[in-house]
């Protein structure tokens, strides 16, 4: 498999479980997997940008993408496949060059137009059914560290671990 010249996810359902949790206070909150963070270690190792896109306008996810150095994350998106169309011409990348992960009804249009995609296996069937790939985990189990690990390959992975390039935990 070629390697992408982006990897773009959305965060509710594949970083988290779908689950929406709310304080006494109406404060939502809600739990990431540290897994993940690898991924994005992965893709920066090898200069593939990741970009959030993600429907939910929350304070939870821009804290998540600042902890882990991703520049680009998009909140309160309606149009994902125009937003990543916009993100693709500004980096001068085609979407064929674009890994996506989703696992809803707004990641439809993304899943069908990108080079590659995938959902966790939490996934409903009709998800399944139009994505290049089906990850084993489910969303907030650390699927997206499963996703770059599949596109990037077993090989180079150990290749990284073995140069010593700048894994460091975020």
């Amino acid at each position: 498999m070629k390697l992408p010249k982006l990897i773009a996810t959305d965060i509710d359902g594949v970083w988290t479980d779908g689950g929406m949790y709310y304080d006494i206070d109406f404060n939502e909150l809600k739990k990431f997997n540290t897994l993940d963070s690898a991924g994005v270690l992965f893709a920066k190792a090898l200069d593939i940008p990741v970009v959030i896109i993600t429907g939910e306008q929350t304070e939870i996810v821009r804290r998540r993408a600042i902890k882990l150095n991703i520049e680009r994350y998009y909140l309160g998106v309606k149009d994902k496949l125009t937003l990543l169309k916009e993100v693709c011409s500004e980096l001068n990348i085609a979407l064929e060059d674009v890994a996506y992960i989703g696992d809803d009804l707004n990641d439809i249009e993304v899943l069908e137009n990108v080079g590659f995609s995938a959902c966790p296996s939490s996934a409903p069937s009709y998800i399944k059914e139009i994505c290049s790939h089906i990850c084993e985990k489910k969303g907030g189990e650390g699927v997206f560290r499963e996703f770059v690990e599949y596109i990037i390959g077993e090989d180079l992975i150990k290749e990284l671990i073995r140069h010593k390039v700048k894994l460091n935990r975020q």
